[in-house]
């Protein structure tokens, strides 16, 4: 849906059409996280452990794929198979927020699930983080948000 250049729709008309837009997917729409993998089961069991204070349980099995699904709104975690490992930096990876300052003792709890730590430590603007990884290498990051965050609306 657009306004035609040269409309004289006010701008607060202008949010409402968006917003009102934007509300209707918000039924429909949903994030999925596709992740390739070699061993769906070893990936689904890891995942499903590290991800365990979100809720996540098993979804849709047909090979290739396999979700794992969190509570309304999160997003769905696919997993697919692909026969050869991974190569290389991902382009994109998943920041977790698991709500707890002691980003070390949630890296501890991932290593003993087979997540291996990548980084120590880190920051930037507020933010602390942690690069680990997934038994299959993929990198994510565990971090920690500053107390206030200015979101630009």
């Amino acid at each position: 849906m657009g306004l035609k250049s040269g409309s004289t729709t006010s701008g607060a008309a202008e949010k409402w059409i968006v917003r009102t837009h934007q509300a209707s997917y918000r039924s429909a729409m949903q994030i999925v996280v596709t992740l390739d993998c070699v061993d769906t089961e070893a990936q689904a069991n890891f995942w499903l452990a590290a991800l365990a204070p979100l809720d996540y349980r098993r979804g849709f099995h047909g090979p290739p794929y396999l979700s794992l699904v969190g509570p309304a709104p999160a997003p769905t975690l696919l997993l697919q198979h692909v026969p050869e490992p991974k190569q290389g930096k991902n382009r994109m990876h998943l920041d977790l927020d698991f709500g707890t300052a002691d980003l070390v003792s949630e890296v501890n709890r991932l290593e003993r699930l087979g997540a291996a730590k990548l980084s120590e430590e880190l920051s930037e603007h507020g933010f602390r983080w942690i690069v680990v990884a997934d038994p299959e290498g993929n990198e994510f990051c565990v971090f920690n948000p500053p107390n206030n965050i200015n979101v630009a609306e």
